[in-house]
């Protein structure tokens, strides 16, 4: 519940930073090319594109670590946790943009796309293993005793097996 409501607020934030008018004399073209902006700012050097680059980068970042906290999937593959933070983020990010094309003095940019993409998966990378860490532990584990013998399988249970695993799993995860 508690990333549910950091990610609305967060997105709300960001919507409303990303989406207001701004009174300004000139708007730079629409750019649907992959990387034109990015190679610009790199010809301009580096103190330009640094603060640039860092800034599309960091702008939808939280979302590494919201986006799996809201889906419970901490318990999955970093792999497969990745591909759904960065897909379900990539698509945040085109409707941001999507929604810049509506507003006057806003243009999109396909290398905006790009940046907060990689910001989330770097960001995601990053803090994916301590965040499954701290909250895959739960609490205290429970004095070492006899282990639970598993429940019966019911003649016609499909899921009996995976059940049994799955179990099997717990127990020999809250002895570690």
């Amino acid at each position: 519940m508690t990333a549910l409501v950091l990610l609305t607020l967060y997105l709300a934030l960001t919507a409303y930073l990303s989406l207001r008018p701004l009174a300004v004399l000139w708007v730079s073209p629409t750019n649907v090319e992959p990387l034109t902006t990015i190679r610009a700012l790199l010809r301009s050097g580096p103190e330009e594109a640094v603060p640039a680059i860092s800034a599309g980068m960091l702008r939808l970042a939280p979302l590494g670590l919201l986006l799996p906290l809201l889906g419970h999937r901490l318990g999955g593959t970093r792999l497969a946790s990745l591909c759904r933070t960065v897909f379900a983020g990539a698509m945040i990010a085109l409707a941001i943009e999507i929604g810049q094309s509506l507003v006057p003095s806003r243009t999109p940019d396909v290398d905006t796309v790009i940046l907060n993409a990689l910001g989330i998966a770097l960001a995601h990378q990053l803090g994916y293993g301590p965040l499954r860490r701290r909250l895959l532990r739960g609490p205290a584990a429970p004095a070492p005793g006899p282990r639970p013998a598993p429940r019966a399988a019911r003649p016609g249970d499909a899921w009996a097996p995976r059940r049994a695993r799955v179990e099997h799993e717990l127990v020999v995860s809250s002895r570690a």
